[in-house]
């Protein structure tokens, strides 16, 4: 049976409670079946990131308090250890999940803010046919025509000012979850700038 997958795709560097807050809002208001939290391999601008698999399992951890329908895509690894990987392209991991899901629909969510970055991205056109944007308000941007419109300003919370507390040794609580905070300490991540 087909179903109506989210795609929320980022960094999740570290993911906070703000992301769990939009993937909670769309999985109860979008009409989907499922959330898919896709962290991303390389940041396609540049931004330094912890391993893959240190945002994989936070990302896990902030997605089992949404329940069975939020699930987390290690997608982007797959395509990176393909030999004709260029870089991280929302087009090229859409395509491949469609690839593996043809009966399934996808949509996009993504910050209104990035949308005024779309212009950078490959393709983005093709993106939005492929995927169909849910558009998250942010920062009183506002969304293009026939977009979805999720109905929900995300709060100012950034994964930029956890990492700046974390490496000024202050806890990052309440602005991630947890489980995630856990994995945080046990694993000494972003201890330093």
């Amino acid at each position: 049976m087909a179903r109506a997958i989210a795609l929320f795709g980022g960094s999740f560097n570290p993911p906070h409670v703000a992301h769990q807050m939009v993937a909670l809002f769309v999985l109860e208001t979008a009409g989907v079946d499922e959330l898919w939290l896709l962290p991303t391999w390389k940041h396609p601008f540049a931004k330094h990131l912890v391993d893959f698999d240190h945002r994989v399992a936070m990302c896990e951890r902030a997605a089992a308090a949404l329940g069975p329908r939020c699930r987390v895509s290690r997608i982007e690894a797959e395509l990176a250890a393909r030999p004709d990987f260029v870089a991280s392209r929302t087009l090229d991991t859409i395509a491949a999940l469609r690839h593996r899901h043809p009966d399934d629909r996808f949509h996009l969510v993504i910050g209104a803010d990035i949308l005024a970055e779309t212009d950078k991205w490959y393709r983005w056109d093709d993106v939005v046919r492929a995927a169909p944007p849910i558009v998250v308000g942010r920062g009183g941007h506002a969304a293009p025509p026939g977009a979805i419109v999720a109905g929900i300003e995300m709060p100012e919370v950034s994964s930029t000012e956890v990492r700046a507390r974390l490496a000024r040794g202050e806890s990052a609580l309440p602005l991630v979850p947890r489980a995630v905070m856990g994995y945080i300490a046990e694993h000494q991540l972003y201890r330093t700038a």
